[in-house]
C-alpha cells in the first residue's frame, strides 16, 4: 500500500444505531482536526439497506481505532477491512426490474395505486418501467409505473 492510499474498514453496530455512530465517530474525527492532528479518516459510509455496519474510508486502521473507542452502541472492536468493489456492490441500488418476471407478484410502494398488490405484464428493463394489471380491481387495466413504485412480493408460477 502506497503513502496516502485509503482502504475501506466496516465497524460492527448495534442495528438501528448506525447514524448515531457515525455521527460519533465524525465529532471525534472534527475534534482531532481541530487539534491538527490528522487521523487520515477521508470518509463515514452508511449504506442504505445494510444494517449493523458503518464504513469508514481511512489511510490506516490506528486513525480508527482512536475514535471508536469506548463508543456505546459499536460490538465487537476490530475494523473488518472490506474491498471497494464489495463495498460499491452494498452501496450501488439493485434495481427492481433486474429481479422481476413477467408474472410475478408486486406491491405497489409509491403513487396513487400505492398499498394495492399487482401482477407484472410486461417489463421494459432500459427505462426502469414495469406494466402491470391491479389484482384488487374489478377489470384488469395495465399501468405503466416505474420500477421504484414496486416491491417484490411472489414469484409467478
Amino acid at each position: 500500500m502506497s503513502a496516502g492510499e485509503t482502504r475501506f474498514y466496516a465497524v460492527r453496530t448495534v442495528v438501528g444505531r448506525e447514524l448515531d455512530v457515525a455521527l460519533i465517530i465524525e465529532r471525534r474525527v472534527m475534534e482531532h482536526i481541530s487539534k491538527g492532528e490528522d487521523l487520515g479518516i477521508t470518509s463515514i459510509i452508511i449504506p442504505p439497506g445494510i444494517r449493523g455496519y458503518v464504513f469508514i474510508e481511512a489511510a490506516n486502521p490506528a486513525g480508527i481505532y482512536k475514535v471508536i473507542s469506548e463508543i456505546k452502541h459499536l460490538k465487537g472492536g476490530n475494523p473488518i477491512l472490506v474491498s471497494k468493489e464489495e463495498l460499491e456492490r452494498l452501496v450501488k441500488p439493485k434495481l427492481v426490474v433486474e429481479s422481476v418476471n413477467v408474472g410475478d407478484v408486486v406491491e405497489i410502494v409509491r403513487g396513487p395505486f400505492k398499498g394495492m398488490r399487482a401482477q407484472v405484464t410486461s417489463i421494459d428493463r432500459n427505462k426502469n418501467m414495469l406494466t402491470v394489471s391491479i389484482l384488487e380491481a374489478a377489470h384488469a387495466i395495465p399501468i405503466t409505473i416505474p420500477g421504484e413504485y414496486v416491491r417484490p412480493v411472489r414469484k409467478g408460477e
